[in-house]
């Protein structure tokens, strides 16, 4: 599993953060200014969207039988210069321009259960 403090060594992240599966945030690492309560608030977002792509998930499962969907690995966000990546219960802010995605989702998508 991904640590907050590997999650930060990949190339474009300047934040990491891990919350529970009710959204509380358990603990986040950031090289940008990012208050307590605005990580708090981004671990209760990725959470839903987290609930919402498991759901999604399962229906393509049940309609879709020859394709794999389940168990969910990571879902990604990206918008202007920026992106955000969630792997399970942890997920992290990151630069676009110096994204590698290959190397983020594989250490999301290794953090699963």
């Amino acid at each position: 599993m991904a640590t907050l403090d590997q999650l930060m060594q990949i190339k474009g992240v300047v934040a990491a953060g891990e919350f529970t599966l009710a959204g509380e945030l358990v603990n986040f690492r950031s090289a940008m200014s990012m208050p307590q309560d605005q990580a708090g608030m981004t671990a209760q977002f990725c959470n839903t969207v987290s609930i919402m792509f498991n759901t999604l998930a399962k229906a393509y499962s049940h309609m879709y039988t020859n394709m794999s969907w389940l168990p969910p690995k990571f879902w990604a966000y990206g918008g202007g210069d920026m992106a955000v990546c969630v792997g399970g219960t942890k997920g992290v802010f990151v630069e676009i321009a110096k994204a590698d995605f290959n190397q983020l989702f594989k250490a999301l998508a290794t953090d699963q259960n």
